[in-house]
């Protein structure tokens, strides 16, 4: 049967990505996508929600969520700047890894009435059976409504979440961008109770996507499977500018590697169940501190260091050609 998920995005390159395969793969039930303020503000990652909702002719429904963080940016001196991800191509063009709007028909296509922490509540309070909640953005909405109604946990089969990080960064030294963007609504949901697997980027960066996959995409020839391949060929470009990973011509498609992971678990290797705390302040704020102690109390948190490329690579792609 179907895994049923709740999507949360904050819609950028791949969490496009992650619509797409949480959409196309057989073994997803796609129940309803949130958007959240994130790589782009939330009038922009809704729009790109909306717009890879027609791409694939679909109709889940797009529940618009919150437009900023719990505390972080009311707070003068932790208003920050977005870490650069700027890149440029081999003309000079300036390129960037979340575009504020895809080169996508717009769309007239709408939002739900609800926003995204009442449609949490209202749906996880009469929900028939447990469902899972795909967080692949900033943590401000589920959080927002674990606040407002801390039982919802009780129909909530597990928290897959893309974000934190062991031994490599992004946001700053410290933080990955995600934990990093609202860190109180991150160590809200990590104690929650519900079962939480953590996606970091020590497990996306091994999980990378290749040019030689982003071939096959274009191979398959849908209107899907290109526009994949187009993002996966502009996330290499960035990558191999800012922050080359340990094989060249590749890039971490991190948000999809928590959908396969749904798909096949196989596909997150080294998981240790771990205590996992966010740092909430000073030069480590959004840091996912995890301890590696052998013997350690409060642990919360499945969390994946390293991730299978070979299996990551054939499930994304296969999806596409179902």
């Amino acid at each position: 049967m179907p895994r049923k998920i709740i999507l949360d995005v904050d819609t950028g390159s791949d969490d496009a990505c992650a619509i797409m395969l949480a959409y196309l793969h057989k073994d997803i039930d796609l129940l309803a996508v949130c958007t959240v303020k994130g790589n782009q503000p939330l009038k922009y990652t809704t729009e790109n929600t909306l717009r890879i909702r027609d791409l694939l002719h679909a109709d889940f429904p797009v529940y618009k969520g919150c437009p900023g963080s719990l505390v972080k940016n009311i707070v003068y001196p932790r208003i920050l700047p977005t870490p650069n991800a700027d890149a440029y191509d081999e003309e000079g063009n300036k390129i960037h890894i979340h575009q504020e709007l895809f080169d996508l028909p717009a769309s007239d296509g709408e939002v739900e009435a609800m926003n995204a922490p009442d449609f949490y509540v209202d749906y996880l309070m009469h929900a028939s059976e447990p469902v899972t909640v795909v967080a692949v953005g900033p943590l401000t909405n589920l959080a927002v409504a674990l606040i407002m109604e801390p039982d919802i946990v009780k129909n909530i089969e597990e928290i897959v979440i893309m974000g934190g990080a062991w031994n490599i960064t992004n946001a700053t030294l410290a933080a990955e961008f995600n934990i990093y963007d609202d860190p109180e609504a991150a160590q809200r949901v990590l104690h929650c109770g519900a079962k939480i697997t953590m996606v970091p980027l020590d497990a996306t960066h091994t999980a990378y996507i290749s040019r030689d996959d982003s071939a096959q995409l274009r191979k398959i020839g849908t209107p899907a499977s290109l526009f994949a391949a187009d993002l996966i060929d502009l996330r290499i470009l960035v990558h191999d500018y800012a922050q080359p990973l340990e094989v060249p011509h590749t890039c971490a498609l991190h948000d999809p590697l928590t959908i396969a992971y749904l798909i096949d678990p196989n596909v997150l290797e080294d998981v240790r169940f771990c205590n996992v705390e966010v740092s909430l302040s000073g030069l480590t704020e959004g840091q996912t501190c995890v301890d590696q102690r052998a013997i350690q109390e409060n642990r919360n948190v499945h969390f994946a260091f390293r991730g299978n490329h070979e299996l990551f690579s054939k499930i994304f792609i296969d999806a596409f050609r179902s």
